[in-house]
């Protein structure tokens, strides 16, 4: 009985690693708007891992230098092709909300999308247990996924 209960305690009590990134299409703009949801002391912990550096994202000394970290690590674990062509994610800054940090990116414009291939492999070097959710809203039409490690690859079709 004892194992049990101590079983269930584990399942309740385990921490979860998840990130959730929004991907839209702008009718007005034509570009697509990518925004990365990540906990921000994870982040802070894969940063730091693979720059060898002791990042601050809620207090940065420098903010330039972890704008640049946050955008390099984003653009090397995530990558997304609109009908077969490489997006070229631009940073465009990032914002603190509660316990998370908001990264969010801008493209070049891209009149219609038919297919979205996407990879995301965000923080899945720090926890095997990482989930990834993807939204993905195209001509207004929204499509849903969660890739667990080491499952890093979806297609939306549209």
């Amino acid at each position: 009985m004892l194992q049990l209960i101590l079983f269930f305690w584990l399942n309740i009590f385990h921490p979860f690693y998840v990130s959730v990134t929004e991907i839209n299409h702008s009718q007005k703009t034509k570009t697509v708007q990518v925004s990365v949801r990540v906990f921000f002391d994870d982040f802070e912990s894969a940063l730091d891992k693979r720059y060898k550096t002791n990042i601050n994202i809620l207090k940065p000394k420098d903010r330039k230098q972890v704008d640049k970290l946050i955008s390099d690590y984003i653009k090397s674990h995530l990558e997304i092709k609109a009908n077969a062509k490489l997006l070229t994610l631009e940073y465009l800054g990032y914002q603190i909300e509660e316990d998370a940090a908001w990264c969010y990116f801008e493209t070049e414009k891209v009149e219609s999308i038919e297919k979205l291939d996407i990879q995301n492999s965000i923080l899945f070097e720090q926890h095997d247990s990482q989930i990834n959710m993807i939204h993905a809203t195209i001509k207004g039409k929204r499509k849903s996924t969660k890739l667990e490690n080491p499952e890093s690859k979806v297609t939306f079709s549209y």
